[in-house]
C-alpha cells in the first residue's frame, strides 16, 4: 500500500472539487489546494472567469482550513492546448479542448508540480470517475498498472475526458467522487456549510469562450475566409460562410434565404466549401463506420485485439451521449470502428472513446468516417452498379428495423431519390 500523507487537490471553485476537499479532509490527509489558472484573457466585457473562480476556491479553502496555491499554467495551456485547437480548426477539424487539457496540463504539468514542487504523495480531482486503485488509492499496487472505470453517476461520468490520461499520473490520482451521484455531492456541500458553492451555476461551455458566440470568439484568432454553402442534393450554392473553421458537422447553418433548415454535413478544406443538407435527419449526417488515428490505451492493448483482431466493446464520441455497442479493428494507421447504431454528425477531430464492462479502455482522434447511408442509396437509386457493390463490401447493411439505425428513432433511412 502506498503511504499517503500529503495530497494536492485541484480546486476550481466549483462544488465537485469543494466536496472532494471535504472528503479528503475528513480522512485526515494533509491537503494542499491548487488553483490552476489556464486562461487569463478577458472577454469583450472585460470579464475573466478565472478571477471569480479563484475567489470561490479561496473561500472554500478558508472555510475548510486548507492551504491554497495559485499556479499559472497559462503558457502551458496556450502552447499545448490552444495552439493545437487553432491548427485543428484551420484544418477543418473540431477538436476537444477538455481532453487535451486533461492530457497535457492537469495530468501532466499539474501532476509534476504537485509531486516535484509541493512534495505531494498523490493528487486528487473532483472528476466523476473511478480507478482500480480505489477512490483514495487504498488498493494501490506498485506492481500493477491502474485501470480507469466509469463513475457511478452515468450522467456526470467524466471518463470520456480522461481517455488520454497517462499511467504515471493516473496511478497517483484520487477520485473521491467516483462512487457518488451529483445530487448527493450537492447535499453534502449544503450540509457542511458550502451552500454558497452548491448553489453556484455550473459552467457547461468551453471555459475560454464564455458567453460569446463561437464564431465571434474564433474570429479573434483565425481570419475570416469566405466560401460557399453548397446543397449536396442538387449541387447548388445556397449561401455564404465566413470560414469552415466557424462550423462543425451537424450544426444548423441558419441561412436566412432558405425556407427550410439546412445543416453542415461535410467540409472541403481545399475548396473552402461547406456541403449542407436539408433537415437534421438527412442520411448524409449518419454513419456507422469511423476511422481514427493511433489509439491511446489507458491500461494496455485489449487482449481480444491480440487474440482475434476484433474488439467487442462500446463507443461514444460525445460526453453527453450513451455508450453504443461496436466492433473495433486496429491497423498500423489507427482504428476502424463499426458501431451497431448509426450515429449522427460523427465529427473528425473529436475523440472516439471506448469502454468495456464499465472500464474506459482509451481513445483516439477521429480522422474520418466511412461511407454514409446517403452515399449508398444515392448510388443505388441512380443504378451506378459498378460502384455500389464495392461500397457495400465496406458497409454491410443489416436487416434491422429502421428505428434502430440512429439516435433519432423516427429517422427513415430510405433511398434519397431526387
Amino acid at each position: 500500500m502506498l503511504k499517503i500523507k500529503k495530497v494536492a487537490l485541484g480546486i476550481s471553485g466549483g462544488v465537485d472539487s469543494a466536496v472532494a476537499a471535504l472528503l479528503l479532509k475528513q480522512r485526515g490527509y494533509d491537503i494542499q489546494g491548487v488553483f490552476m489558472q489556464n486562461w487569463d484573457i478577458a472577454d469583450e466585457k472585460g470579464f475573466c472567469s478565472a478571477d471569480a473562480d479563484y475567489k470561490d476556491a479561496a473561500w472554500v479553502c478558508n472555510k475548510l482550513n486548507i492551504k491554497l496555491t495559485h499556479v499559472n499554467f497559462v503558457k502551458h495551456y496556450w502552447n499545448e492546448v490552444f495552439c493545437t485547437l487553432i491548427n485543428e480548426y484551420e484544418s477543418g477539424y473540431t477538436p476537444n479542448p477538455d481532453v487535451l487539457c486533461n492530457r497535457n496540463v492537469k495530468f501532466n504539468h499539474f501532476y509534476k508540480f504537485a509531486i516535484n514542487d509541493l512534495g505531494a504523495d498523490a493528487i486528487a480531482t473532483g472528476h466523476y470517475a473511478k480507478t482500480s486503485f480505489g477512490p483514495f488509492l487504498e488498493k494501490y499496487d506498485p506492481d500493477k498498472s491502474v485501470r480507469l472505470y466509469c463513475g457511478k453517476d452515468w450522467i456526470k461520468d467524466q471518463t470520456f475526458f480522461l481517455c488520454q490520461v497517462p499511467q504515471e499520473a493516473l496511478r497517483r490520482t484520487m477520485f473521491p467522487l467516483g462512487d457518488m451521484m451529483k445530487p448527493q455531492v450537492k447535499q453534502i456541500a449544503i450540509d457542511n456549510g458550502l451552500e454558497k458553492i452548491a448553489r453556484k451555476k455550473e459552467s457547461m461551455g468551453i471555459c475560454f469562450i464564455g458567453s460569446r458566440k463561437f464564431q465571434d470568439f474564433i474570429r479573434e484568432y483565425i481570419e475570416d475566409k469566405p466560401g460557399d454553402f453548397v446543397n449536396v442534393d442538387d449541387v447548388t450554392t445556397v449561401g455564404k460562410h465566413n470560414g469552415i473553421h466557424q462550423w462543425t458537422l451537424g450544426q444548423r447553418t441558419r441561412i436566412a434565404s432558405l425556407p427550410h433548415a439546412f445543416f453542415t454535413a461535410k467540409k472541403d478544406v481545399e475548396k473552402n466549401i461547406i456541403y449542407a443538407v436539408k433537415g437534421t435527419k438527412h442520411p448524409l449526417l449518419h454513419t456507422n463506420l469511423i476511422f481514427t488515428s493511433q489509439p491511446f490505451w489507458i491500461h494496455s492493448r485489449p487482449e481480444s485485439l491480440e487474440l482475434n483482431g476484433v474488439l467487442e466493446c462500446q463507443f461514444k464520441f460525445q460526453h453527453t451521449k450513451k455508450w453504443v455497442d461496436c466492433q473495433v479493428c486496429e491497423t498500423d494507421k489507427g482504428l476502424i470502428i463499426k458501431v451497431n447504431k448509426y450515429k449522427r454528425a460523427v465529427t473528425p477531430g473529436q475523440f472516439a472513446v471506448l469502454a468495456k464492462d464499465g472500464e474506459c479502455l482509451g481513445g483516439a482522434k477521429i480522422t474520418n468516417t466511412g461511407v454514409s447511408h446517403f452515399s449508398l442509396y444515392y448510388l443505388e437509386n441512380r443504378n451506378i452498379k459498378k460502384v455500389s457493390p464495392i461500397l457495400n463490401k465496406y458497409v454491410k447493411k443489416e436487416k434491422k428495423d429502421e428505428s434502430d439505425l440512429t439516435d433519432n428513432e423516427d429517422v427513415k433511412m430510405s433511398a434519397v431519390n431526387r
